[in-house]
């Protein structure tokens, strides 16, 4: 409540973050820290806060201060814009991740395919009769043909993601 209290009053004294700041002896940042929620003012500038917008403290830590109504719709405006932009910022986020995720992807599938062909099927030459030896042999032999079948669609699959989620330029 105070942040919200601090950024009506302030704005109804038709000061700036700056014009505070510079009469509480503080950087506009720090201001602006206590307008977003981000941080509180210790109590000896909480009374000077409240000499220079001579307002109680009460007024500040209390209930939300009512503003005109055209301030209203500039308030309500402003922080649709901010919602509008954290979504935006979270979307690029999003789409980068999912962008270095498909291209790990490729470079993934294209070592383990490449490793699969340097190791030319191992198994095949293992001794079976230790049913251990038989056992693993058998789930390499699956893996890889199931790899070697399901590699390349997934590689297009993952290479046409990744091109997708590319930023464009701008």
């Amino acid at each position: 409540m105070l942040n919200e209290n601090l950024k009506a009053i302030r704005k109804s004294k038709g000061l700036s973050q700056e014009e505070l700041a510079i009469r509480l002896n503080v950087v506009r940042q720090t201001v602006s820290k206590w307008e977003n929620g981000l941080s509180v003012p210790d109590s000896d500038l909480l009374l000077s806060i409240s000499e220079v917008l001579e307002t109680p403290v009460s007024m500040l830590l209390g209930e939300t201060v009512a503003a005109s109504e055209a301030d209203d719709l500039k308030i309500i405006s402003e922080k649709l814009e901010g919602i509008n932009l954290l979504f935006a910022r979270r979307k690029a986020a999003k789409r980068r991740l999912l962008h270095w995720l498909f291209i790990i992807c490729c470079a993934v599938i294209a070592a383990v395919f490449a490793i699969l062909v340097r190791l030319s099927s191992p198994y095949l030459g293992w001794d079976y009769s230790d049913p251990e030896t038989a056992v693993f042999g058998a789930a390499f032999h699956v893996f890889e043909y199931l790899f070697v079948r399901l590699a390349p669609v997934a590689l297009v699959g993952t290479f046409a993601g990744a091109l997708l989620t590319r930023q464009r330029g701008g």
